[in-house]
């Protein structure tokens, strides 16, 4: 049986969507400097999967190959993913502008894969309207591309009826890790074995939950490091993914030198997890279950009288997230992305009208004192 294209590609991906930035610039002001020396360290481990997207960084994010990998590595060293998004595309003819930015900005004749970015449910009508399908197909025919695929943000069935439909697809990304592996609302298990049982080839997003399992609640790091003093948290979740079969590679949308240097040590040393390690992790995944958490219901019985108009439920969702994780810089970067549309926790009045209409009797003006605390 012959191996599949990707069997010789290391099982570490470069994410390239949380880059450092330049002092007081924003997220298009991407530091070069530092990612080239991240970028060499991860080169010269032997490591070469790239991923980009279209917007990532304000739409700067594929410059890095432009800047950082083409000035010194040879093309065939490397292999770089990008994603179209679809929330601008309206016709079949708005893929094709799309795709020569994507080439331009990365300097590249060709892209290694090609995805539609974040599909799920809500996308496919439109998928179908714009045909979509064929214009990846048309990109792969005309050597634009090697290998066509999307990534996924929906259930298992909605997965299962794409593959299904479109027999051409070779790549799916999905977010895996152990935390969301059996969850019913991510189906990291379920998307996993549609993608297996139809022959296509998965990359990993999210495997470290974006930071979250590499700095969780201290009980829950206390039992992977009862069981190896000398491995981080994180590599625990990036060998869980890695070692699954049919997995092209696990990406890591590395910030520092360290993180890199963390991960590389990881998989040039790649053990793959075994049966006793299952157990530790599923021990992790129980305490990760017990801690207690603040009870919200997410009713929004409490949101529609507020006068400040602050979104309640999901700034409290923000907290659990920091008692389970505490991965301060991504629970920061969600909560502003929670308060965009609407009130900050500390614009809290103490007016107490969500008090009274909270099912569950929550002390919400506590819980918002403590979200401006910590996120503000």
């Amino acid at each position: 049986m012959s191996q599949p294209w990707y069997a010789s590609i290391p099982k570490l991906g470069f994410g390239l969507m949380r880059l450092p930035t330049l002092p007081g610039g924003g997220q298009k002001d991407i530091d070069f400097a530092k990612v080239q020396e991240m970028i060499d360290l991860y080169m010269s481990r032997g490591f070469s999967w790239f991923d980009t997207a279209y917007v990532y960084h304000e739409g700067h994010s594929e410059e890095v190959v432009k800047n950082c990998l083409l000035p010194k590595y040879p093309r065939e060293s490397f292999q770089v993913v990008d994603k179209i998004p679809l929330w601008g595309i309206r016709s079949y003819e708005d893929y094709e502008p799309v795709l020569r930015t994507q080439l331009e900005r990365t300097g590249l004749e060709y892209l290694d894969v090609l995805f539609l970015h974040g599909i799920g449910t809500g996308q496919l009508q439109l998928i179908d309207d714009t045909r979509g399908w064929d214009f990846l197909k048309s990109a792969k025919e005309r050597g634009l591309v090697k290998h066509i695929g999307f990534s996924f943000h929906s259930p298992a069935d909605t997965l299962e009826l794409i593959l299904d439909k479109h027999p051409e697809i070779e790549v799916v990304q999905l977010q895996l890790n152990y935390l969301d592996w059996e969850s019913p609302d991510v189906q990291s298990h379920a998307c996993y074995e549609a993608c297996r049982r139809h022959g296509v080839g998965v990359t990993v997003m999210e495997p470290v939950k974006g930071g979250s399992l590499a700095d969780p609640h201290p009980d829950v790091a206390a039992i992977f490091k009862a069981a190896d003093p000398q491995a981080s948290v994180a590599s625990w979740a990036v060998r869980f993914a890695a070692s699954l079969d049919g997995i092209i590679t696990v990406l890591s949308g590395m910030s520092t030198l360290a993180q890199v240097e963390d991960n590389t040590k990881t998989m040039l040393d790649f053990r793959p997890i075994t049966p006793e390690e299952r157990k530790i992790i599923g021990k992790a995944v129980a305490k990760f279950n017990d801690i207690p958490l603040i009870p919200c219901t997410g009713c929004r019985y409490c949101a529609p009288d507020c006068p400040q108009k602050i979104n309640i439920p999901g700034i409290i969702n923000a907290l659990n997230d920091y008692t389970k994780y505490r991965n301060d810089a991504g629970l920061r970067r969600s909560y502003g992305r929670i308060v965009g549309q609407g009130g900050k926790a500390s614009d809290c009045v103490g007016c107490r009208s969500c008090e009274q209409h909270c099912p569950q009797h929550l002390r919400i003006t506590q819980h918002l004192q403590k979200a401006a605390e910590l996120f503000e």
